[in-house]
């Protein structure tokens, strides 16, 4: 785009100057000229006006190409193991076709562009040695004038051929960057309304998280189709109505089946959405009045697929604890009992654990994320699933962890196994987006129906 631009920018200067030179010698003669250059502009802009749309696609066509060769590499074991070599390699050709065809088709177009400006340059050349001859010959003009002008058009050929190429950048440009402006379109995190709270602010009362008939449904999700179409998808709510209130220092436990949205009221806590209706309060205060940094500090997330960064066992650990030194950092693995992972590799703290935890297993990633969070020690932990890839034994020690961690802190944890939450403080249960029971263990085998079918399931009744 900038070369493009600069190459207009410049080239237009010296058509310019060329133009007045040539209508000072003979006007007649420019107007031929232009007339010319004027339909071979014409016929380039005619040829090239689907350029920007081509290349536009293109990128599209790439990028559904980079994607599928990093599905592909990413997931490179369970591809082996289902026998799916020849599927995904199919459908990256596929994709590489499809990209390599809309290429060639900017490639046409823009094959036409040089040839169209030199014919028009070349087709003006030698009508105005036709014309200006025969001046000459009649003597309306002078031979002087005659060459004068000649030498002129040639001044203007470069940049008209100029021109013509710098148009053909800036369109392809101009396609590239609207697939940018994709990205810089899409919204972001307003920090507008939000402001700083001290550190050392107190709590109004001992309530450390309440939901006031909290609603929330995902954006409305708009789609183009390949002829331009829009379609508007109208989002269901997944959130319907939920209010409940989380004393300071108990452990909570929310249970529900999949998709009753357990992991979406963690996403409303940590403002990775907004409610659409209601209001969430930390420590008697709106969490919208809050910073999302200040916020955040005060609650340690550990996501339900327990993702594990690119880099070193140390880089995983102090993302949210710089600050930790070496000895944090060993004693925090021990009480996750990833000691051995240690051992494992003479780098210690410093080896790598590869593209996302690929050289740990699935427990051992689950660990590290688990290990992260501790490090921290906020006085909120999030724990969505936390323990779901364990086996009996690591769990066991993970629950002694994280209850030795969760003293005098409030811990919410989001579990399908209820053996591992039964003797929680309070357990709510959750279904269709909605509260449908509060309680102890006993007072929701009596009062909730959905619970007492969970629990029924897994033969803890």
């Amino acid at each position: 785009m900038t070369q493009g631009l600069i190459d207009i920018a410049g080239g237009t200067l010296i058509f310019v100057g060329a133009v007045v030179a040539m209508a000072l010698i003979d006007w007649l003669l420019l107007l031929m000229t232009l007339m010319m250059i004027s339909s071979a502009v014409a016929a380039i802009g005619f040829r090239s006006r689907h350029l920007k749309l081509a290349t536009k696609k293109t990128q599209e066509r790439v990028g559904d190409m980079s994607a599928a060769v990093e599905r592909a590499l990413s997931a490179v074991r369970t591809i082996r193991a289902a026998r799916a070599e020849t599927r995904e390699s199919e459908q990256i050709e596929k994709d590489a076709y499809e990209a390599f065809q809309q290429g060639v088709k900017i490639a046409r177009i823009n094959a036409w562009i040089t040839p169209i400006g030199g014919l028009a340059v070349n087709g003006a050349f030698v009508v105005v040695l036709g014309i200006g001859g025969y001046r000459v010959a009649t003597g309306e003009t002078e031979v002087a004038s005659l060459v004068t002008f000649i030498l002129l058009m040639f001044l203007l050929i470069r940049p008209v051929v100029q021109f013509f190429s710098a148009y053909s950048s800036v369109q392809s440009a101009l396609g590239a960057m609207a697939r940018i402006q994709e990205i810089l379109d899409l919204p972001l995190e307003s920090s507008d309304d939000e402001r700083e709270l001290t550190s050392g602010r107190e709590a109004i009362n001992d309530i450390a998280i309440e939901f006031r008939r909290v609603k929330f449904n995902y954006p409305v999700r708009t789609e183009i189709n390949e002829v331009g179409e829009s379609t508007i998808t109208e989002p269901k709510e997944v959130i319907t109505g939920v209010s409940f209130k989380i004393r300071r220092g108990t452990r909570v436990a929310v249970v529900g089946q999949s998709g009753a949205g357990k992991s979406t009221i963690f996403n409303l806590m940590e403002r990775f959405y907004e409610p659409t209706a209601g209001e969430i309060l930390l420590d008697g205060q709106p969490i919208r009045s809050l910073s999302r940094s200040d916020l955040r500090g005060q609650m340690g997330y550990v996501e339900q697929d327990a993702p594990v960064l690119a880099g070193s066992i140390r880089e995983n650990l102090l993302i949210g604890s710089p600050q930790a030194s070496d000895k944090d950092l060993k004693r925090v693995l021990a009480r996750v009992n990833l000691t051995a992972v240690l051992k494992r590799d003479k780098r210690g703290l410093d080896a790598e654990v590869g593209e996302q935890g690929i050289m740990l297993s699935g427990g051992e990633r689950q660990r590290l994320a688990i290990a992260r969070t501790l490090l921290a020690a906020p006085p909120i932990l999030l724990l969505d699933e936390s323990t779901s890839s364990l086996d009996g034994l690591n769990e066991r020690r993970m629950r002694k962890a994280i209850d030795a961690v969760a003293r005098n802190r409030t811990m919410i944890v989001i579990a399908h196994r209820l053996s591992t939450v039964i003797d929680s403080d309070q357990i709510i249960a959750i279904n269709d987006g909605k509260v449908v029971g509060s309680g102890t263990h006993k007072q929701l085998l009596s009062s909730t129906p959905l619970y007492k079918d969970l629990a029924a399931t897994q033969m803890l009744d």
